[in-house]
């Protein structure tokens, strides 16, 4: 059996204190996570990012660079590959419709999303926002499409 894990995408999008967050429904329960998704057939990592974030909360988002390289096991018991990226806004579309499942988009601080764990999707987006906050973030030139 080979083993082949899900390559996903997810970005950090700050704003003065706040991340982009999304609150999702997965399992009949309401969720929060990062902006992410999967990497579709024939689309570059970074192409991704900036369709998922698009997608999943109305927001354009300029890429600043890559947090870090995770892989995890899902409450599912599915193994991903997350690539995640940091990202600053730089325009709302307020008018677009997001995605299945995509109950709203969230501006959050570090300290509202520690009083919600309990809706936490996965545990790795707060490991994401805490390597994005230790100022370890490396060129997008790491990426190569």
């Amino acid at each position: 059996m080979r083993f082949l894990p899900h390559v996903t995408v997810a970005t950090i999008v700050e704003d003065q204190g706040r991340f982009l967050m999304v609150e999702e429904i997965k399992q009949n329960r309401h969720v929060i996570n990062q902006p992410a998704g999967h990497l579709e057939p024939n689309e570059t990592l970074l192409a991704a990012a900036l369709r998922e974030t698009l997608e999943e909360t109305a927001w354009q988002v300029e890429l600043t660079g890559v947090v870090g390289i995770y892989l995890f096991t899902g409450d599912n018991g599915i193994n991903y590959q997350r690539i995640c990226f940091a990202a600053k806004p730089i325009q709302h579309f307020p008018q677009r419709t997001l995605d299945e499942g995509i109950v709203q988009a969230l501006w959050l601080t570090r300290e509202q999303l520690l009083t919600e764990q309990q809706k936490w999707r996965h545990m790795i987006i707060m490991t994401c926002i805490n390597d994005y906050l230790s100022d370890h973030i490396y060129p997008l030139s790491l990426i190569h499409c």
